[in-house]
């Protein structure tokens, strides 16, 4: 495999003439040289805008082949930061503030709350305007400028930073590299054996770790080709592997359950498309789902195990060879090791903390002394997942030891949804939890105590915070109970909470 330390340099791999993205709309695709291109000229226009390396620029773009190509493309020359497009206005602001973003793009004639959080923080607008090809664009707007750092993107400057929810109701920056992000996609290309004979049908969205690198940048640097879908449809995605003929792609449990619950009437489809693999990652997928889905394709499941702290992958089950349901694998690409309480790292069988290094794994959370002492040990970036490795050096997760709500592959922090809904006039207390759950892993719940002579409802609630949080993040089910269990210490206890109060998805 190509080696590579930055993105342009991951852009350099594939052969000219050859495809590079595809859209599912007939339109025609960009080339390799046409991407290279796009890149060269992207770069240029940041910098006649004053923006140049490690400036961050705020992406809130629709699933397609221009979000691919824009973060790619301003990943050359800039550090991306792609933000969900269903934040509200509030969430958008904190965002872009928090990143002291030098500029937003946004499509041309797409209305998105972003805008206004950007006009009221005085962050210039950049408009992006697709070309003929899918894929291609231009961006308009801005005023000229002088960027401080022109030119491409070196191996130590930051190509992407995305936000994760923390044990802590402010989410943490994660900052990546170029060193990181191309040492994930080289990884992840390894894994796959990935070439520029494959291409991935992108299903992911793309302000998620697991689309960006494991869908895009790894088919790039292996010189394939991505299929860039409007993102996940159930009902629309065996026609798309009918028109697109891709060799893979990789998703959630959520989805592939979806998908799986569709095959039957597909089947000539999955004969006509014959797949080379079928990835899974980002939530921990049911040894059954996993045996359906091979038994149904004809092709191998591989589930893997990622993080947004280490670029995505850490673990994969192998391509050939045994691999094994309900576990995520072997080791693939940084080290990864099961530490004990006391930092000491244990022989097989041992469980512990899942901790990780190697060149794909963030330097550390920006401006955030706090997080990164208790984040790094030794120089093993701990993960908050519990595990052990059986005798075949396959990865067991057993448990997570931090508090997130896992909800498909969406982090949330129980703090935050705490700090809106302790916002309506009504509750007194409340306390977030996570609800196990068949298909999504984890669901939100909220337990709450009312004021005294005061009355609200369960939908009150659930649209109060609705107004400030994204949809997966407000509580898919809220109990009214007199106080909230605490443990013997009398701290409030979110792990175990659902069981305590008898509550199921």
């Amino acid at each position: 495999m190509a080696r590579f330390t930055t993105v342009s340099q991951l852009l350099e791999v594939g052969e000219a003439s050859r495809s590079a993205i595809r859209a599912t709309e007939g339109r025609a695709g960009l080339t390799y040289a046409a991407l290279r291109d796009l890149a060269a000229r992207t770069v240029a226009a940041l910098n006649g805008k004053g923006i140049g390396r490690n400036d961050r620029v705020a992406i809130v773009l629709p699933n397609g082949p221009e979000m691919a190509t824009a973060f790619v493309a301003i990943a050359c020359g800039a550090t991306t930061a792609p933000l969900n497009p269903a934040y509200r206005e509030d969430e958008f602001a904190f965002y872009i503030e928090d990143l002291k973003a030098k500029a937003l793009v946004v499509a041309r004639g797409v209305e998105t709350p972003a805008r206004a959080a950007a006009a009221k923080l005085g962050v210039p607008v950049l408009e992006l305007v697709p070309g003929a090809a899918a894929g291609d664009f231009t961006l308009e707007g801005g005023a000229p400028g002088t960027a401080a750092s022109p030119g491409l993107a070196q191996e130590d400057d930051v190509a992407l930073v995305l936000h994760t929810s923390g044990t802590t109701a402010r989410p943490k920056i994660v900052p990546l590299s170029h060193g990181n992000v191309t040492a994930s996609a080289r990884h992840i290309g390894a894994s796959l054996a990935l070439s520029p004979g494959d291409a991935c049908l992108n299903v992911m969205p793309l302000f998620h770790i697991h689309g960006l690198i494991a869908a895009v940048l790894s088919s790039l640097g292996a010189g394939g080709a991505v299929c860039c879908t409007p993102g996940f449809d159930a009902l629309r995605f065996f026609r798309w592997m009918d028109e697109e003929k891709p060799t893979w792609f990789t998703a959630v449990p959520t989805m592939h359950q979806a998908i799986l619950s569709r095959a039957e009437r597909n089947r000539e489809i999955i004969a006509r498309v014959p797949l080379r693999f079928i990835r899974s990652s980002s939530a921990s997928l049911p040894g059954p789902v996993m045996e359906q889905i091979e038994a149904t394709f004809g092709c191998p499941l591989v589930e893997s195990y990622g993080m947004t702290e280490a670029s995505h992958q850490m673990c994969s089950n192998p391509l050939e060879g045994p691999r094994k349901p309900g576990l995520v694998g072997r080791a693939a690409g940084p080290e990864v090791a099961i530490m004990a309480d006391d930092g000491t790292i244990l022989p097989q069988g041992g469980i512990g903390e899942v901790v990780i290094r190697g060149p794909n794994v963030t330097r550390g959370y920006e401006a955030n002394p706090e997080a990164n002492a208790k984040a790094f040990t030794n120089g093993w970036f701990r993960t908050g997942d519990q595990g052990m490795f059986d005798a075949d050096g396959f990865l067991m997760l057993t448990g997570r030891l931090k508090e997130l709500i896992n909800r498909g592959g969406e982090k949330v922090s129980p703090l935050e949804v705490d700090g809106i809904l302790s916002g309506h006039p009504a509750v007194a207390q409340v306390l977030c939890f996570a609800i196990p759950h068949p298909k999504l892993g984890e669901e939100v719940g909220a337990a709450v105590v009312l004021r005294d002579g005061m009355a609200c409802t369960e939908r009150e609630l659930r649209d109060f915070a609705a107004k400030s949080l994204a949809d997966f993040k407000v509580p898919k089910k809220v109990v009214f109970v007199p106080e909230i269990p605490k443990g013997a210490t009398g701290k409030l206890m979110r792990i175990g909470l659902a069981e305590k109060l008898g509550i199921t998805a």
